[in-house]
């Protein structure tokens, strides 16, 4: 059953989770699972490359245009600090849950990244940005 978004907000959030699982799936992830939802959390993205589990956020902004966007100054908005203590300890435990659902070995090596997406929909156009390795 297809989703039904209600917000402006939704919509830009799915069209930037799809354009990062087309970059992923590029720079040769296998995309294992997408909007993992418990009560506690959801993992956008879950995905496998060398043998190792990335657990993916994404979170996306529509802008004007994409001149320097990936500079900005400190006065804009940038999706990134959007990643509150609370938000990432609800996304640990929603790791945690499904590394046991799943029945992961806890031998199998994973990280966490957040994929930024900036999107210019007067233009189509679309920059990512990848943080590596998020300390939770």
């Amino acid at each position: 059953m297809p989703k039904n978004f209600t917000s402006k907000s939704q919509k830009i959030g799915e069209m930037g989770e799809n354009i990062a699982v087309k970059f992923l799936v590029k720079q040769g992830y296998l995309i294992t699972d997408r909007n993992y939802t418990k009560k506690w959390g959801e993992i956008d993205i879950v995905a496998e490359k060398n043998n190792k589990l990335y657990f993916i956020e994404v979170k996306s902004v529509a802008r004007e245009t994409l001149n320097n966007v990936l500079h900005e100054t400190s006065d804009n908005y940038r999706p990134e600090e959007n990643m509150h203590p609370w938000k990432l300890k609800r996304m640990s435990r929603t790791i945690q849950t499904y590394l046991l659902a799943k029945k992961i070995s806890d031998e199998t090596e994973y990280q966490i990244d957040l994929l930024v997406v900036y999107l210019d929909l007067n233009h189509k156009k679309a920059k990512i940005k990848l943080v590596n390795d998020i300390i939770l």
